[in-house]
């Protein structure tokens, strides 16, 4: 695995996110060596669809402008609907996109990235009932395992999980593409 211990990577969630697919890559960056700070829309801890609870660092209001290494944006339909609707995580995401700084969707994380209009022209993948949203915001959306696409990883499912944790701390050690 590569070296990430001078990286700070954000997690962006709320309640209601895939368990798995906060935790697995939480913990896959930091024995890598980072710094995680969870991000979400209040303070206190959110809960994932399974009942895992994960403390907040700070919320999006408070992370606005906030310069991170990478992003690691968790599934569950529940989460991925309500954060897309968070003008702040929605400002945070697209202005580290637009920064190319590597970026991790898995599931349907992928909302918040049509929300943040960072779609057109990439290549992505995600849980298979998104092809159609993903598509009409501009991508070119396949049916794969994991896709990294200019430093733009995604994954489809849980069962993605091992390739998607891979490749996201690849990304994030290499930095701005």
């Amino acid at each position: 695995m590569s070296e990430l211990s001078n990286r700070t990577i954000a997690v962006i969630a709320t309640d209601g996110f895939e368990d798995s697919e906060l935790t697995s890559p939480l913990e896959a960056v930091k024995a890598a060596g980072a710094t995680v700070k969870v991000i979400s829309t209040e303070s206190g801890s959110i809960e994932g669809k399974n009942g895992t609870t994960v403390d907040v660092d700070m919320t999006t209001e408070q992370a606005k402008g906030e310069n991170f290494d990478g992003i690691i944006l968790p599934g569950g339909t529940g989460n991925a609907d309500a954060i897309r609707m968070d003008d702040n995580a929605v400002a945070i995401v697209k202005a580290h996109v637009e920064a190319d700084k590597p970026l991790g969707a898995i599931c349907h994380a992928a909302w918040l990235l049509t929300e943040a209009d960072v779609l057109k022209g990439r290549t992505i993948t995600s849980f298979p009932s998104l092809k159609t949203d993903l598509t009409n915001a501009g991508a070119d959306w396949v049916d794969e395992e994991v896709v990294c696409d200019q430093g733009l990883v995604s994954s489809r499912t849980p069962k993605d999980l091992p390739a998607f944790n891979e490749k996201i701390i690849e990304e994030f050690a290499e930095g701005e593409h």
